[in-house]
């Protein structure tokens, strides 16, 4: 299993908010009733190992959600939690794969795709925290090339790419890097070319917040194509938020699409 990268955490004592930048997955947008979220997670492509019989190791789109439970008092125990996602995973078309004392793995599918979800839940720290760590798979994607991108600059003018940041923030994942490392060996074949770097987000949030991000989005990728020794008055950064949709954002799917990070050949 590749090794975690905390996105986001907060020391669970006294809690009353979710930490920032996380939210419930949408397979499971109902969480028990007074816990909040104390630590949070996203790797677009990682693998886990659920505790089904024999073990499943499923590699995807990798979520871990840290449930912490602000009154200890109202703890409804570990089997009412397990019991909780089981239903809610057969309610949504899902089955059970497998459940003992501690966790529970659950299976379904969501969009054409198939989710694997385990929920822990024990007496571990007095009852008061429960994990969820969820799996969409989905074959690792392959990086598009230098090549690739200069011919759809050609043809096009532009090319769409899939960079990943941390949750609503401009910070940009390791497995992005190679993708930047592909614009910058571009930019050193077609010396002549100035390009727009172009952030792009769905329309969660609000619109003032989006146009936000989405420039200081292209404003990272512009900085990190220049730390390469791209000079940086060949790029150009902006951010248009949810302005150009390419895709539905009423489905996951399209909101996918929608954030991008376009280059724009000038």
């Amino acid at each position: 299993m590749l090794a975690p990268v905390i996105l986001a955490a907060a020391l669970p004592g006294g809690a009353q908010t979710d930490v920032k930048g996380s939210a419930d997955h949408p397979l499971f947008p109902n969480r028990m009733p007074g816990y909040s979220i104390s630590a949070y997670q996203q790797q677009a492509f990682s693998s886990f190992k659920f505790g089904a019989k024999p073990p499943q190791v499923v590699e995807g789109k990798y979520t871990r959600i840290h449930y912490y439970l602000n009154d200890p008092k109202q703890h409804p125990g570990g089997l009412a939690i397990r019991r909780n996602y089981e239903n809610a995973i057969k309610a949504a078309g899902g089955e059970v794969v497998s459940s003992d004392h501690r966790a529970s793995v659950l299976k379904a599918t969501r969009n054409g795709a198939e989710v694997w979800a385990e929920v822990q839940a024990s007496t571990t720290y007095a009852g008061r925290i429960y994990f969820l760590h969820i799996v969409e798979r989905e074959p690792m994607r392959q990086i598009i090339t230098a090549d690739a991108m200069a011919a759809a600059l050609d043809k096009d003018g532009f090319v769409a790419l899939d960079i990943h940041f941390a949750t609503a923030e401009a910070e940009i994942l390791p497995e992005s890097r190679p993708v930047i490392g592909e614009i910058v060996e571009v930019l050193r074949k077609r010396s002549e070319w100035s390009v727009d770097v172009e952030g792009h987000t769905d329309n969660t949030g609000t619109p003032e917040g989006n146009k936000v991000l989405s420039e200081a989005r292209a404003k990272a990728v512009a900085a990190a194509i220049a730390a390469a020794d791209i000079d940086p008055g060949r790029l150009r950064a902006a951010g248009f938020g949810q302005e150009r949709p390419v895709g539905d954002n009423r489905t996951e799917e399209g909101r996918a699409k929608n954030r991008r990070v376009e280059i724009v050949k000038r």
